[in-house]
């Protein structure tokens, strides 16, 4: 099977980095106001932290939230994928930030999102790491 590609979610694709900050710090971040539009783009209304809540972008992309975990994650429906984000401690002061990305369309789509979420990323670094 090609790399990316798996039997139940299709073509998937993550972006991990550890950061040198607190987990609680990076999550704070990543679900507030700020994060949330450099990870998903601005939402009409706010994120909804609600299993089932609907949202959209002021893009005009739908979807539901599947999963919110305060300080962990959240997982949404994202037009036809599902996307999530993770954060979870690795040391007293530093934090893995993980975007996963699954059912997406094709090898290429892979790594389109791929690019993006490694732009996400580089942006993300550039707000929290002085």
């Amino acid at each position: 099977m090609p790399t990316g590609l798996t039997r139940d979610a299709g073509w998937e694709i993550g972006v991990s980095k550890t950061l040198p900050l607190p987990a609680d710090a990076v999550w704070d971040f990543i679900a507030g106001p700020r994060g949330v539009a450099l990870w998903l783009g601005g939402v009409r209304g706010g994120l909804p932290t609600e299993k089932g809540a609907a949202y959209e972008t002021v893009d005009g992309v739908t979807g539901e939230v599947r999963g919110y975990r305060p300080g962990d994650r959240v997982r949404l429906t994202y037009g036809g994928t599902t996307l999530q984000v993770a954060v979870s401690a690795a040391g007293p002061a530093k934090a893995v930030l993980r975007f996963h990305q699954e059912r997406l369309a094709s090898a290429d789509e892979r790594e389109r999102r791929r690019t993006h979420w490694q732009d996400v990323m580089r942006r993300v670094v550039a707000e929290l790491v002085p």
